[in-house]
């Protein structure tokens, strides 16, 4: 198993270099004048160029490049060119922000999204098979500013009854974690769906169906622990989805969170900063693949003489 974690550890190296260069090359080559971002109107030549060595602008875009990799494996993430923070404080303070977003919406979407799967599976062609997936199918297609717009309007701008920005407490975690988690309670519903109508059709189940077992004790414990892999496969990438796809559901919902920090700081041009957050995003991506597939053993016993 240590063995396995490592192998698929070291395998995310040349993946977080590849999208850091992506990037860096992006934010390199793209309009925009961080140093006069930083200065205003009314500067000095003298203060744009010492700005402008001090931040080692002047070098090639591969000696910058190499000097940030360099300093990104010692722990440095490097300085905002905006507020002159440690783009480290910067994010680790929001960080915790977009992850109980994400959380939230995840566990919504876990909870409405299984059991909604699992009944239209075994109510197959009914009217709330039909109902669940043509909501399902809006859920897919809805963009999330869109109904996050729409869920403002409702229930903050005429009703009042939740608050339409901010972090302020649990009543204004409702809308955003809602809105971000349209979309993946709608996948999982679709996936716990497929899967379940694969499963119950095999032999094994029929067996259990033969020996007189309650037909909820065969849905639970037989079809459903058998049909959960691509479940929590659908699960682990749609919370990686959720952390990355909150950038337009914080910007909606002014959530205080990494998401809204990336799309200010990229306004700014403060590449540190972008770079820092695309590395968090990526490497908490990484991280919950991993995870998922330690998850896989628990589930699945032929995956756990794998790792023996």
């Amino acid at each position: 198993m240590l063995k396995y974690i490592l192998k698929r550890l070291l395998m995310a190296i040349p993946v977080l270099l590849g999208v850091t260069f992506i990037v860096f090359t992006i934010m390199s080559f793209t309009p925009g004048d961080p140093v006069q971002t930083m200065l205003g109107d009314n500067y000095t030549q003298e203060a744009y160029d010492e700005i402008t060595e001090e931040l080692g602008l002047n070098d090639p875009f591969l000696v910058r490049y190499v000097n940030y990799v360099v300093d990104l494996v010692q722990g440095d993430m490097g300085v905002s060119y905006s507020t002159k923070r440690a783009v480290s404080d910067e994010i680790f303070a929001r960080f915790p922000a977009t992850v109980r977003l994400a959380g939230a919406a995840i566990f919504l979407a876990v909870v409405f999204g299984i059991p909604l799967g699992v009944i239209s599976a075994t109510k197959q062609y009914s009217f709330f098979d039909s109902g669940s997936m043509f909501v399902a199918l809006v859920g897919v297609s809805m963009p999330n500013f869109w109904l996050g717009i729409m869920l403002i309007l409702l229930f903050a701008a005429n009703l009042g009854w939740l608050p339409a920005s901010g972090d302020k407490g649990f009543l204004a975690l409702i809308l955003p974690a809602v809105t971000l988690s349209a979309n993946s309670l709608a996948t999982i519903t679709r996936m716990t769906r497929s899967s379940m109508l694969e499963t119950i059709r095999m032999d094994y189940i029929r067996t259990a169906r033969a020996k007189g077992l309650r037909e909820s004790r065969v849905i639970i414990h037989h079809a459903l622990r058998n049909a959960m892999i691509p479940v929590i496969t659908s699960v682990g990438l749609q919370f990686g989805f959720a952390l990355s796809g909150a950038v337009l559901v914080e910007t909606v919902f002014s959530w205080p969170g990494i998401g809204r920090l990336l799309v200010d700081t990229i306004k700014l041009k403060d590449t540190p900063v972008v770079l820092g957050v695309v590395v968090v995003m990526a490497a908490s991506f990484t991280v919950i693949n991993l995870v998922i597939d330690i998850l896989y053993a628990c589930f699945d016993p032929r995956i756990r003489t794998q790792y023996k």
